[in-house]
């Protein structure tokens, strides 16, 4: 029996099929993967020496690594972006406590020229000081709207780095949460949960807004139309009592909506509800949660590792686009998709769940891509690498 035909008689799965697979030679750490004509770029999460695979999946039914890219000594490198022939890759201190703090490291943006789909050169780095970028959107070969770590604040914020001079990337603005510069105070107003940590995760811009997820402070809605100068225009927030640490706030512009992810970060449910959120943003000075996706029933807090919503397909230029149909990774649930047509009762309309990989509890589905021609890229965050997978339900777009 062949591997993926192996992995798919042990899977759990309905409406959608396995098409093949790939261990990444043994480094199955995947991150952020995206998937650029015949290729997919995988950055790594950092427990293993490799930044960046490169898998030919041409025939996705027999993916291939043709590259693997080391990252460099003590340095996070799990985001990779890509825009025409340019890739940029985060650069990032470890913070899985793996490196003490006066270990040297990279923290900022290496910027590479992809002509050579198989062999990225290095053109530009934007060194950002303090602890480095962590999350990134660069799609428009300008900017890239990322978060950092940054020296003079306490926690991540919200960079923009032009790159339109691939080699001499700058900081063209920033935005940050109040009480996040050193010497500023906590804002309670921005902190429902006192005492922990509160900043910026992710971001995705759309024309002259950024839709901003804030880790224990929900999601704010940008003006990002003066790049130099961003202003803040509202936020919506749900914890307590719900858990937080809000991970992607994808927006649906046609519709007037955003999908927010809240990640879950602890092994075995020990934290709190953790959701993926509708939310209304026909009125950007009010944003309203109206819904939350259908939660997985299963007995996934008995399997170890981490349940709970961590990415969704983020409708980049040139991929799969709906505002309807929905995917989601769920760590141990692994791959789920919503039927967002009512967008008051969403229904999910298909799921993946993997066998564990040798050697893990549960599988650990982390990000996914998926293609143009609806072929879903999933990683899995600790030794499964990449998986491939098809949506057999509704046709729904």
């Amino acid at each position: 029996m062949s591997k993926v035909k192996e992995i798919e008689a042990r899977s759990e799965s309905w409406n959608v099929r396995l098409v093949g697979h790939h261990d990444l030679n043994g480094h199955g750490d995947g991150m952020q993967l995206l998937k650029a004509g015949r290729y997919v770029y995988i950055a790594h999460l950092g427990t293993s020496p490799m930044a960046l695979p490169i898998v030919d999946a041409a025939d996705p039914q027999a993916p291939r690594v043709v590259r693997q890219m080391p990252h460099p000594p003590n340095t996070h490198a799990h985001k990779v972006q890509i825009a025409g022939d340019i890739l940029i890759q985060n650069q990032e201190r470890p913070y899985f406590g793996k490196v003490a703090p006066d270990v040297p490291n990279e923290a900022g943006i290496r910027v590479y020229d992809l002509s050579n789909p198989t062999d990225p050169r290095e053109i530009g780095y934007l060194r950002v000081p303090g602890k480095g970028v962590h999350r990134m959107w660069f799609s428009d070969g300008k900017y890239a709207h990322v978060s950092s770590t940054m020296s003079g604040f306490k926690e991540r914020v919200y960079l923009i780095a032009d790159i339109s001079d691939p080699s001499n990337p700058r900081q063209a603005g920033i935005w940050s949460l109040p009480g996040t510069r050193e010497g500023e105070e906590q804002h309670p107003a921005w902190a429902p949960f006192p005492g922990e940590h509160f900043y910026i995760h992710g971001i995705i811009p759309h024309g002259e807004r950024a839709y901003v997820a804030m880790v224990d402070a929900g999601m704010a809605i940008v003006d990002i139309s003066a790049i130099s100068s961003p202003k803040f225009i509202s936020r919506i927030d749900w914890g307590p009592p719900y858990g937080g640490y809000t991970h992607t706030t994808l927006p649906l512009p046609g519709r007037g909506l955003v999908v927010a992810t809240d990640e879950s970060t602890k092994n075995n449910c020990q934290e709190g509800d953790k959701r993926v959120w509708v939310i209304d943003i026909r009125e950007e000075r009010n944003p309203v949660t109206i819904s939350t996706f259908p939660v997985p029933q299963g007995d996934f807090c008995k399997r170890g590792l981490r349940f709970g919503p961590h990415n969704v397909h983020e409708n980049r230029p040139g991929s799969f686009q709906s505002e309807n149909l929905i995917f989601v990774t769920y760590y141990t649930a692994g791959l789920r998709i919503v039927d967002l047509r009512n967008q008051y009762r969403p229904e999910e309309v298909g799921y993946f769940i993997p066998p564990p990989p040798e050697g893990q509890e549960a599988p650990m589905f982390n990000d996914l891509f998926v293609d143009a021609d609806g072929l879903i890229y999933v990683s899995d965050r600790i030794r499964g690498g990449l998986y491939i997978l098809e949506y057999t339900g509704p046709a729904i777009r």
